[in-house]
């Protein structure tokens, strides 16, 4: 259990960052509120009494540091990210505490790597991006899927959810990504990230009863390319989406997930597959949960947790299979995930 410590969410009136700052409270947290709305701010204060609200905004720096001021870690969850990654990992190094983010935007989390890795190693301040749903799990379960294996020839990590209605803030980072890549689509081959207008085929993916076979579209390319590859030698990282969940996001007008528990968690399942090729092996691992947006807070509130406990492998940013004991990550979750194991795969 948290120590009381303080810990800063950013943007934490948002659909995923209600989940951070309610797991924060039942790990023995106090969370501290942040975000640029302060009416938000306010109405969110009022369903947890006694937490602090503090204003910030990522387009005031000094708004930023004031917010973090005596927090022992911050976690970003307003996106999108390609415009406030940036700006609060800058205050976290300024403040000298951890980041951690719930990043999805593949393009984001190849800037927080790629501008902030030396500084963060030099600070000896931990920066892990991509803590989510999408990058995090993935790495964790194909960390844990490689074992002693420090190389492979392939990586497929298959998204089976049962549905996906997206927040606001999924259609918006979205937006911005396709931005960024002129509309183009994104693959990671050869050793490199690719951009692409190729056509998306789909195929059949056998996923561990009692999903079993799915349609799913090949080279639907999520955030789990940069964070495996960050540490992991792999030439070949290829993700794949359900047909029937790719269809519901990209529809027009999508709604927002409804609550059906006492958690807030929508109706969704998810089943995450990994496959890792070496040569003539294969090695499988599989989670399966409800609701990718709230399984996204035991993910980041995980993380913080063991940051601040010292249970790190160094300092910088790094992704999560990189910075943390995969297997035992895992297991700690175990409460919001169901784990499917091969045989060989050590629990």
């Amino acid at each position: 259990m948290g120590s009381g410590q303080t810990v800063a969410v950013f943007g934490a009136y948002g659909h995923t960052g209600r989940f951070v700052v309610a797991e924060l409270r039942e790990r023995g947290y106090v969370p501290l509120l942040l975000g640029r709305d302060q009416n938000k701010l306010r109405a969110l204060a009022q369903t947890h009494p006694g937490l602090g609200v503090r204003q910030a905004s990522v387009d005031d720096p000094a708004s930023i540091d004031r917010a973090l001021e005596g927090v022992a870690a911050v976690i970003n969850c307003a996106g999108p990210f390609a415009a406030t990654a940036a700006p609060m990992v800058e205050a976290a190094l300024r403040a000298g505490i951890a980041y951690v983010d719930v990043a999805a935007e593949i393009e984001a989390n190849l800037d927080t790597f790629a501008h902030f890795a030396e500084r963060a190693n030099a600070a000896g301040t931990v920066v892990v991006p991509a803590m989510a749903f999408y990058g995090g799990l993935g790495d964790l379960l194909v960390t844990t899927a490689m074992g002693d294996w420090t190389t492979a020839d392939e990586v497929h990590v298959a998204y089976g959810l049962s549905s996906w209605r997206p927040t606001g803030g999924t259609v918006a980072s979205g937006v911005v990504s396709q931005q960024r890549r002129g509309g183009r689509r994104v693959r990671y081959t050869g050793g490199h990230v690719e951009y692409h207008d190729d056509a998306l085929p789909t195929v059949q993916w056998h996923f561990p009863a009692p999903l079993g076979p799915q349609s799913v579209i090949a080279e639907f390319t999520m955030a789990d390319i940069v964070t495996i590859a960050s540490h992991l030698t792999v030439p070949e990282i290829r993700t794949y989406m359900t047909a029937k969940a790719a269809a519901e996001l990209s529809a027009p007008y999508a709604s927002a997930p409804d609550a059906v528990d006492e958690r807030g968690r929508s109706a969704q399942t998810f089943v995450v597959d990994v496959l890792v090729r070496s040569g003539g092996t294969e090695r499988r691992l599989a989670a399966a949960g409800q609701d990718i947006y709230a399984v996204s807070a035991p993910l980041a509130v995980e993380a913080v947790d063991r940051i601040l406990t010292g249970r790190t492998r160094g300092t910088g940013v790094a992704s999560a299979g990189a910075i943390f004991d995969a297997p035992d990550f895992l297991r700690a979750i175990s409460s919001h995930l169901s784990l499917h194991l091969s045989p060989g795969i050590r629990g």
